[in-house]
């Protein structure tokens, strides 16, 4: 209680009292002019309120006044470095493409400099030659009573003369998936452009002239531009997204450039020129082809039953990709997995699969609807014998022992089997294997046109004579 009341009387007796007598003295002075304000400042309590309010302020920017005057620190982090040298001649390695800068000064002053913190931290090398050198880093002050301190300030840096080689450019396609599926790409040109001064109508115009190329200049430090695997031009795709692509020729600009090392690492070298366009012809080639529906493991079908009908929801679908990979494509396989001991008739979903090189599908599924029936066989005689994967050193005899013609036992319902000839069906032997001349023994294997019957050949060997051409 005695400190309370000490420091009650220490405010009371230096704050409070002289600033009330000042309050009194200028309520003195201007009561003739006011007579309410002479009221409110006669009364005691009102002069007490008004003191405490003024000490109030005078304590904020006493206190206020004194952090200003304090130092902090702001840190400017990633700034740039801008090196002044002869780029043409020379590579520069060991300098550092940003540094952090450090600001001491009082708050006011780091929020200016931050505001004013569009310098550049430079470095002048122009007097520099081929060899290493200790180099400072320098920063133009943006406010003077604020200190600056740069990370690194001082740095060895090592400077080469400048190489160049000529390397080839492959393309590569980015997000491919943008590019409409209707479209493939028929053609691709990289191209630099160059303006030319024509005269058209009496008036001289600038025209752009596309000039194709095949090659770009790597430039560098010796030891690492021969480093260089290969240069690729990243080919954007997402440009022709949408309906922005088109039949025949569309440009894609600012196409990058960018050089990997033998192990596919990207590689911070300098490429001339550093961006290309491409014009990129598509086409939007299609073809119809016909389902071709493939059984597999049909011998699980159990005992005395045989597939009468293979259904399918679609009978053809539509193929879009180019017309070179379209030209080799005559149908779509879709296969039918039969499980073990199948008893009855059976329902497939199936998703069918995009051949190589097709961009899209007009349909992407199908349903088929596999029904069986009562199973049957017969003989079929004179289906000839074929041969292949023969090695083209090699030719084919039958021996004394042999035959080129053999009967095939085929098993399927009763109205499909009663309508398949031997021209319907195909015995043939394998000859890849095959690396000498001489007597081998072969096996036999047999297939037919409709996928709902069974072939077996009756004879399940022959021997052959090998002999070189």
């Amino acid at each position: 209680m005695k400190l309370i009341k000490k420091i009650y009387n220490f405010f009371d007796k230096k704050v409070i009292v002289p600033i009330t007598r000042l309050i009194t003295l200028i309520g003195d002075k201007i009561k003739k002019l006011n007579k309410p304000l002479e009221v409110l400042l006669r009364k005691k309590s009102s002069t007490i309120v008004i003191a405490l309010i003024v000490a109030a302020i005078i304590f904020v920017l006493v206190d206020r006044s004194n952090l200003t005057m304090e130092n902090n620190a702001e840190v400017l982090y990633n700034q740039p470095v801008n090196a002044v040298y002869n780029t043409e001649e020379y590579v520069i390695e060991g300098l550092p493409k940003t540094v952090d800068i450090t600001m001491i000064g009082s708050r006011a002053n780091l929020y200016l400099a931050k505001q004013l913190s569009n310098q550049v931290v430079t470095v002048d090398l122009s007097d520099l030659g081929v060899g290493t050198h200790q180099v400072n880093l320098k920063y133009k002050q943006a406010v003077s009573s604020v200190q600056y301190k740069l990370d690194p300030s001082t740095v060895s840096i090592t400077i080469f003369n400048k190489q160049s080689l000529s390397k080839d450019i492959t393309n590569e396609y980015v997000n491919m998936e943008k590019l409409n599926s209707k479209f493939s790409i028929k053609d691709v040109k990289l191209v630099t452009v160059k303006e030319e001064k024509k005269i058209v109508d009496g008036k001289e115009e600038t025209v752009e002239k596309n000039e194709e190329l095949t090659s770009v200049i790597v430039k560098g430090k010796e030891d690492t531009i021969k480093k260089v695997a290969i240069v690729k031009a990243l080919i954007n795709m997402d440009q022709l997204s949408g309906s922005s692509a088109k039949d025949g020729d569309n440009t894609i600009v600012d196409v990058p450039l960018v050089a990997y090392d033998s192990d596919g690492e990207k590689m911070d070298i300098e490429i001339v020129p550093s961006k290309v366009r491409a014009v990129v012809n598509l086409e939007s080639s299609s073809k119809e082809v016909p389902i071709n529906v493939v059984v597999n493991d049909i011998d699980n079908i159990e005992f005395g039953k045989a597939i009468s009908s293979i259904d399918t929801s679609i009978d053809k679908v539509t193929l879009y990709g180019s017309s070179e990979v379209l030209e080799n494509i005559n149908k779509i396989d879709v296969a039918i997995d039969i499980p073990a001991d199948m008893k009855s008739s059976k329902k497939y979903t199936i998703a069918i699969k995009k051949p190589n090189g097709v961009r899209d599908l007009s349909t992407k599924t199908i349903t088929v609807d596999v029904e069986l029936g009562e199973s049957a066989q017969t003989k079929v005689s004179g289906v000839k014998i074929s041969y292949r994967n023969l090695n083209s050193s090699f030719l084919v005899q039958a021996t004394q022992d042999s035959t080129t013609e053999i009967p095939v036992i085929v098993k399927g319902v009763e109205d499909v089997i009663s309508d398949i000839s031997a021209q319907d069906i195909e015995a043939y032997v394998d000859l890849k294997d095959i690396t000498a001349e001489g007597e081998v023994t072969v096996k036999v294997n047999t297939t037919g046109k409709d996928n709902r019957a069974t072939y077996e050949p009756s004879i399940n060997e022959i021997k052959l004579l090998i002999i070189k051409k």
